[in-house]
């Protein structure tokens, strides 16, 4: 029988100080095969360079591609009327976010261009009968995750292609909250965020998922980082939004505060 750990991170947003203890965290444990981190590392956070440079340093992740990795690509900022995620183009909320990002594309340059390129949109493992997706949102878009019924949906089409697996494990972030659901066979999972949580807690997460005769033990550890040091860097660097997200850190909510 074949037996894996992966450590997951999610959801940076150029946290530096969260990745920082998120890192420290896996790197204490001696049984972990495959980091996989699951998307938007930068956008919204004040140290994107620190960030780039500190995923760099990791000898082995499988890096997913965000909708924030994405916008920085596209350069969204040079569309006529940028939008994300279906929100109004002329909301200020909106008009935010967009010039935060072309904040964040103009200090990472072309190497932060370059590493969030060579992202993959999804990734998949089969582990003796149990099959993992890992992807930001879901491999159709990477702005919204599956709902149960797509997810079931998923899992049928798989299962008729790859008739040896009994588990289907599908993982993602995107949404900062943590997401635990089980129907038959299918498992749907989410850590919530490393860098910027939205459900009331400031801590950061980190996901240990290990498979092992075919059972799955999913655990996320909460833990606290410094906070106060994320914060001074935004006072520090006052990237566009950055009252909002100086808020979004102490709530650990969204927030509409400009």
């Amino acid at each position: 029988m074949e037996s894996k750990t992966f450590a997951i991170i999610t959801d940076i947003h150029s946290n530096f100080a969260s990745l920082s203890k998120a890192l420290s965290i896996i790197n204490k444990r001696k049984d972990i095969d495959q980091i996989i981190c699951l998307g938007d590392c930068f956008a919204l956070g004040p140290q994107p360079q620190e960030t780039l440079e500190k995923l760099q340093s990791i000898s082995d992740c499988i890096f997913i591609r965000g909708n924030h990795d994405r916008y920085l690509i596209e350069r969204i900022w040079e569309d006529e009327a940028p939008s994300l995620e279906g929100m109004d183009p002329n909301d200020p909320i909106c008009q935010a976010i967009v010039k935060n990002e072309k904040w964040t594309a103009n200090i990472l340059g072309s190497e932060g261009e370059k590493f969030c390129s060579a992202m993959k949109i999804a990734h998949r493992e089969i582990i003796d009968e149990t099959l993992i997706e890992f992807t930001h949102a879901w491999y159709k878009r990477d702005d919204h995750p599956p709902s149960l019924e797509e997810g079931l949906k998923w899992k049928n089409c798989l299962a008729d292609l790859n008739p040896n697996v009994k588990n289907f494990i599908f993982i993602h972030g995107h949404v900062h909250v943590p997401r635990h659901q089980v129907i038959e066979n299918l498992t749907i999972l989410c850590q919530g965020a490393t860098g910027l949580p939205f459900d009331r807690d400031q801590r950061g997460s980190v996901a240990f998922l290990k498979i092992e005769n075919n059972k799955i033990n999913w655990d996320v550890i909460r833990y606290n980082y410094n906070t106060k040091e994320t914060t001074k860097q935004l006072e520090k660097t006052k990237p566009p939004f950055y009252t909002n997200l100086k808020n979004t850190i102490k709530f650990a909510s969204i927030r509409n505060d400009l």
